[in-house]
């Protein structure tokens, strides 16, 4: 081998490394749920929390509905705790999804697994997911609208049509993550008849429990306040659907 095909392949492996390693370094970068979202992981009194094999059953009181939860990207699942188990203390029990590496680009079709176990006899099954999560979490419905009753989007827009299907969106007035542009575009893709919350004076990251988000604007309500305004939209629109 010549010299010079030799410094062409060292230089090969050196490009390969160094994209190895920024890979495993973003896949492995996330944002941490809080200390008080994770100190929720053993239950309530009216919610019990157990493992699953691809994340958290939430139960509370209710039967007859459940909602399938996909993530946001790069941030511990374990942060939606505060908003899903009081959730499910309402009545409308709860399936958190742990994605591969934070990402739900991972895990679209997450949902089967729970859906087919027939452990769980739920009359209707929701799939709702928070930024990258309800665009997975549309992706999904998009092609199993025969299971789901209808798609939950926080902070978040379909990529595939939901026209053949029922679907809510909450947003927060504040949220400066969300491309708004974007968000309208997609539009197109949502039911004519669809609802739509917009939570005033709420931003992105509050949608669950990690902290500030680079890039988002500032909340002029707090965590509590956006968190118990998404509880109950959601529930009026289960209930009404």
């Amino acid at each position: 081998m010549n010299k010079k095909l030799k410094i062409i392949l060292y230089i090969l492996l050196a490009l390969i490394i160094i994209i190895a390693g920024i890979s495993l370094w973003y896949l492995m970068d996330y944002s941490p749920a809080s200390a008080d979202a994770n100190s929720l992981i053993n239950g309530t009194s009216e919610v019990s929390v157990s493992k699953i094999n691809n994340g958290l059953f939430l139960d509370g009181p209710g039967n007859d509905s459940a909602v399938i939860f996909y993530p946001g990207a790069k941030i511990e699942y374990t942060a939606y705790l505060p908003l899903l188990i009081n959730l499910s203390a309402d009545g409308v029990d709860c399936f958190l999804v742990e994605m591969p590496f934070n990402l739900a680009f991972f895990g679209t079709n997450s949902a089967d697994e729970i859906i087919n176990n027939a452990s769980y006899n739920y009359s209707n099954w929701y799939i709702g997911g928070h930024s990258l999560g309800g665009v997975m979490a549309s992706r999904y419905a998009h092609n199993h609208f025969d299971k789901i009753k209808g798609v939950i989007l926080l902070a978040a827009y379909p990529a595939d049509s939901l026209e053949n299907g029922s679907v809510l969106s909450i947003y927060g007035s504040n949220d400066k993550s969300l491309n708004k542009e974007s968000y309208d575009d997609a539009k197109k893709y949502m039911p004519s008849n669809f609802t739509e919350y917009v939570i005033k004076g709420g931003n992105h990251a509050q949608f669950a429990s990690y902290g500030n988000q680079t890039g988002d604007g500032v909340a002029t309500i707090s965590a509590y306040q956006q968190e118990n305004e998404t509880i109950k939209d959601i529930l009026l629109y289960i209930n009404g659907s």
